[in-house]
């Protein structure tokens, strides 16, 4: 019954809060701010790739690649103002990041991190955001979370 409670809540909450920013004389959210929400999520997911690889977790690095790919489609169909070759050209380096973490490749993974990085930056000069730079990271700085796989029991 508490659950329940919280949720007609929160729900009458969420309900009000358009009307209290129109009241407000704030500006409403735009598509850039959910953007760059869906943005923040891909550079977890592409740091999160990366520190997987580098402790030979496999598994979570194809999980990690799943979510990334599924953040730039989201990216994608949402907002049509991304032109249509930024997303593909991401396709040939998603798809070898792909093969290299079936094939359990760091050197081949590497190369091609680089590349999809790389698309990263030429996407957001495109769109104006040339601001936005994307590197391959250089340390793991996520102190709550083991990347090393677990052993099989």
């Amino acid at each position: 019954m508490k659950l329940r409670g919280w949720m007609v809540t929160l729900s009458m909450m969420c309900l009000s809060i358009p009307v209290a920013v129109a009241q407000s004389g704030m500006p409403a959210p735009t598509n850039d701010v959910r953007l760059g929400n869906i943005m923040n999520s891909v550079q977890l997911w592409h740091l999160k790739l990366w520190a997987a690889v580098k402790a030979l977790n496999w598994e979570l690095a194809a999980y990690e690649l799943r979510q990334l790919t599924a953040g730039v489609v989201e990216a994608a169909v949402l907002y049509p103002g991304i032109p249509v070759t930024n997303v593909t050209t991401m396709a040939h380096p998603l798809q070898a990041i792909a093969d290299a973490i079936e094939g359990r490749d760091s050197r081949r993974f590497a190369k091609s991190f680089g590349e999809l990085t790389d698309g990263c930056n030429a996407c957001h000069q495109s769109m104006g955001r040339g601001y936005i730079v994307m590197r391959v990271p250089t340390e793991q700085p996520f102190s709550n979370q083991r990347f090393s796989p677990q052993a099989k029991p």
